[in-house]
């Protein structure tokens, strides 16, 4: 999945306006143009299509958890300059007060088994021996499966 796909999954569960994407950035201080994010929604084959770089979709992602679970007093966490899947995966089971199981439970709705071990490798540090890299089709399933969870 691109950034933009994720950040258009969101945007679209959460039912945000671009004046909403944009004040979810500036829940970490980032002033985001209306015209980036209107970009970032475009097809591919637009001609105003602009890329989300990891570090925006980072950005935005701390700013949908300060946003969610309020901002922490203090310095924010440093900003990361590479996402992989499962940062994405780490990032929306915090802005969402996800547990473990809810998460399995979540798989379960669009028919997938993922045991406690496999999620627990997902969510593990890249560094340890037993981590495993979250494939496109699951990030997939779990976005997916979280909009389905919250338009109930």
């Amino acid at each position: 999945m691109t950034n933009n796909d994720i950040f258009k999954r969101i945007r679209f569960i959460e039912g945000f306006n671009n004046a909403k994407l944009k004040a979810i950035f500036e829940e970490v201080d980032y002033d985001a143009n209306l015209v980036d994010v209107e970009a970032w929604q475009k097809d591919e084959e637009a001609t105003d299509f602009k890329v989300l770089s990891d570090v925006e979709l980072a950005l935005f992602l701390n700013g949908l958890i300060n946003f969610k679970r309020g901002k922490k007093p203090g310095k924010q966490p440093a900003i990361e300059t590479e996402l992989e899947n499962n940062d994405v995966l780490k990032k929306i089971k915090i802005a969402y007060q996800l547990t473990s199981d809810d998460i399995l439970k979540l798989f379960q709705l669009k028919g997938k088994q993922l045991s406690k071990n496999e999620l627990s490798a997902f969510l593990r540090n890249p560094n340890q021996d037993q981590y495993r890299r979250l494939q496109d089709q699951y990030l997939r399933n779990f976005l997916s499966a979280l909009q389905m969870h919250l338009k109930k």
